[in-house]
């Protein structure tokens, strides 16, 4: 944990605890600085964090003043998830495809969506750089770097990873069809029918799918719900099953929202290189931090090649245009031929427009915008929660992405309220979805990335109140 994210969760504590209460002023920057022995800066970054996760709020002038909400909200889950440590077959397709089909429809309140309000992105100027590219398109461009992918577009990529301090040479990255191809490309390039695959607990359910259809063993490790998986866990793991390959999310893990800090990301690549374990890095969320810098992915610490960093632009730009991408160290080869005999390369036009758009268009400015907002609203859902559902429920607060995981009194179901939620109009993703061994029964995730109007705010009152009936 960096310098001013352990300020930051001091001073949460003290909110949550009552030794900072609604109205109180914080220490000032000069003061905190003394105070802490850190420096301005890292105290600067500290109140910035507290301010997107909606705790504190700036008065011009005056200081940092603790928000009147920010003692009322639910707690924070404190226990990390206790899974069996066995090796399991996975079977979790079905009940995803039901969970995903109840929730298609434009008239349902999408609580359970896995993307953010298509409203948050620059669509209009993205579809300017599609037209722009399509009509000037060099015919000879739609056979050039076929499998690799546009040339100029690696290029852009290559220069965000320098940005936070990575060297990433564009010839090192394969251009895919968003980044779940990127990530099936990965872990079909290090398994095979029978392997046995690290995962977080809970974990993403489209990883479980691949798995399964992949027909490989999930092992789930114990994970935190805001310091990410248990790293000790992990190694017993190992020495118990001896997987073939671990696949995580390091930063703002789907679906609890939890980042590994730099020093546990370092020790997480160790451990893994000690056995030669290939990481699979699922960094798609890493854009939308809360904080003052991104932080950095695993693949920072990655001196051996053993790290394949797949990420994507569907989350932070352009959903829907499917463009993602690898760095996939020492198995470039694998991966690039297996991209080769499946589906040979990613839209030409799409990403010539991506690499448009990068070069001249002001992706930053709208990271900032985009930020800002998934901050927002992930103060307004967290206040929501705590007004609308049980005593006793206890919520995350991711510091980045759009997801709130939460953990409802006993014995309440998920699966009941999700299908009775599906009957009212309202999606949910139910926690049994996101575990092999149908683990969460009583945990659900809820998408904070859509604005919170008084439709969501009534279907959230709803949930409340199912939540309570099956309690």
């Amino acid at each position: 944990m960096k310098l001013y994210e352990a300020l930051a969760e001091d001073v949460a504590g003290s909110i949550r605890q009552g030794l900072l209460k609604p109205g109180d002023r914080l220490l000032s920057v000069r003061q905190a600085s003394a105070a802490h022995r850190v420096s301005p800066s890292t105290v600067f970054q500290a109140y910035y964090l507290l301010e997107a996760r909606g705790l504190v709020h700036s008065r011009p002038r005056s200081g940092y003043y603790v928000n009147a909400a920010a003692v009322a909200r639910a707690p924070e889950p404190e226990l990390p998830s206790q899974p069996d440590g066995e090796s399991r077959s996975v079977e979790v397709s079905d009940l995803v495809f039901q969970v995903l089909e109840s929730s298609m429809a434009r008239d349902v309140v999408p609580l359970g969506s896995a993307f953010v309000d298509p409203e948050l992105f620059p669509l209009r100027q993205l579809g300017r750089a599609l037209a722009s590219t399509a009509v000037h398109l060099d015919p000879r461009s739609t056979v050039d770097d076929l499998t690799p992918g546009n040339a100029e577009l690696r290029r852009q990529i290559a220069l965000r990873y320098r940005l936070g301090g990575m060297q990433v040479g564009s010839d090192e990255i394969v251009v895919t069809n968003g980044a779940l191809e990127a990530l099936n490309l990965c872990i079909g390039a290090v398994t095979g029918p029978g392997d046995a695959v690290l995962v977080e607990s809970p974990c993403f359910y489209a990883t479980l799918q691949v798995l399964q259809r992949l027909r490989l063993r999930a092992i789930e490790v114990p994970t935190h719900p805001r310091e990410g998986i248990d790293l000790a866990a992990m190694e017993a793991a190992i020495a118990r099953h001896a997987p073939k390959a671990c696949w995580l999310m390091t930063n703002f893990q789907n679906p609890l929202g939890a980042s590994l800090s730099s020093e546990r990301k370092r020790a997480l690549v160790e451990l893994l290189a000690r056995h030669r374990i290939p990481l699979i890095e699922d960094d798609v969320y890493a854009e939308l931090y809360f904080g003052h810098e991104r932080p950095l992915p695993a693949k920072a610490f990655d001196r051996e090649g053993l790290v394949m960093h797949c990420s994507s632009f569907s989350k932070s730009l352009a959903p829907g245009y499917r463009i993602g991408w690898v760095a996939p160290g020492r198995f470039a080869q694998q991966v690039a031929r297996r991209k080769l005999t499946t589906t040979l390369n990613t839209s030409v036009p799409t990403q010539a427009a991506l690499a448009k758009y990068l070069q001249h268009s002001g992706f930053d400015r709208h990271l900032r915008r985009l930020r800002k907002a998934l901050a927002t609203q992930q103060a307004q859902y967290l206040d929501a929660v705590a007004r609308h559902f049980p005593s006793g429920t206890r919520v995350t607060r991711p510091a980045g992405g759009y997801f709130l995981w939460l953990e409802l009194p006993p014995p309440a179901d998920a699966l009941v309220i999700q299908q009775r939620a599906a009957q009212l109009g309202i999606s949910i993703a139910p926690g049994p979805m996101f575990s092999a061994g149908r683990s969460f029964g009583h945990c659900l995730r809820l998408n904070c990335g859509h604005r919170l109007d008084a439709r969501t705010e009534s279907a959230l009152a709803t949930l409340g109140r199912l939540a309570r009936e099956t309690a």
